[in-house]
């Protein structure tokens, strides 16, 4: 399987860029990832640092590829990334230590499999339309998909930057959701953001972006600059790695 690959990590209106994106394309099986450092707790950026590290560490020492077991080495990556960055806060009180949010994407063989924890997202695109994305763990993504408020209040919810799980924190391990095997067809792209990077967009805005023609890396870079523009003096880190199918 032949893929474009691209990658992009804005510090928007923030003094620390806490996002981290990870990018590993091999023979066999390729990856990306975004991770959200948690900025109203201590050292985000080293948790979402920690995260990618394991991710990568994970890939490189596989030792069949394409994967035998994309589900296990996802929910395998994610528990250890999550030990390794509960580990950073233990000597700190419950509400100061640590935490991220976390999306991986990888493909292989004609397929793609993802995780997540938190808000940070994974979308499939197909066509200039979002075929599917993943559900924020939060409590506005319930009111969402409850119909109890629409996307446009979604984006202006004063509660949409909680999250009820992440990496970190609490010892126990928090939920993931773990996606099941989706068919990827030449021309899909296949993306992983931070909530700096879709909180001010819409959906069809994302699918149509990767659909204009452009390359991967100028479409990326113009989308998430776009999110920046649009969140104006509010502004979170704004972070995303692409795939797009060969």
């Amino acid at each position: 399987m032949q893929v474009e690959f691209a990658e992009v990590s804005l510090l928007g209106a923030r003094d620390e860029n806490q996002d981290r994106v990870a990018v590993a394309v091999n023979p066999g099986v390729a990856l990306i990832a975004a991770f959200d450092g948690m900025g109203g707790h201590a050292d985000g950026a080293k948790a979402a640092e920690t995260a990618r590290q394991v991710l990568l560490g994970r890939i490189a020492s596989a030792a069949q590829q394409p994967l035998v077991d994309p589900l296990a080495f996802l929910h395998l990556a994610l528990g250890q990334a999550h030990v390794q960055v509960v580990a950073l806060g233990t000597k700190l009180p419950l509400e100061q230590r640590p935490r991220a949010t976390g999306a991986i994407c990888l493909a292989q063989e004609g397929t793609a499999w993802w995780a997540h924890v938190g808000d940070s997202r994974v979308y499939h695109l197909r066509a200039g339309a979002v075929l599917t994305r993943t559900r924020d763990h939060s409590h506005v993504e319930l009111l969402l998909q409850e119909g109890l408020i629409s996307a446009d209040q979604a984006q202006n919810h004063p509660m949409r930057n909680y999250v009820d799980s992440c990496l970190g924190g609490d010892a126990l391990l928090p939920e993931m959701v773990i996606g099941r095997c989706v068919r990827v067809l030449p021309g899909d792209t296949l993306l992983v953001c931070t909530d700096g990077f879709w909180a001010n967009l819409r959906d069809e805005d994302i699918a149509a972006s990767f659909y204009s023609g452009a390359s991967l890396h100028d479409a990326l870079y113009a989308i998430a600059d776009f999110a920046v523009r649009t969140a104006g003096v509010g502004s979170d880190n704004t972070s995303a790695a692409a795939l797009r199918i060969l």
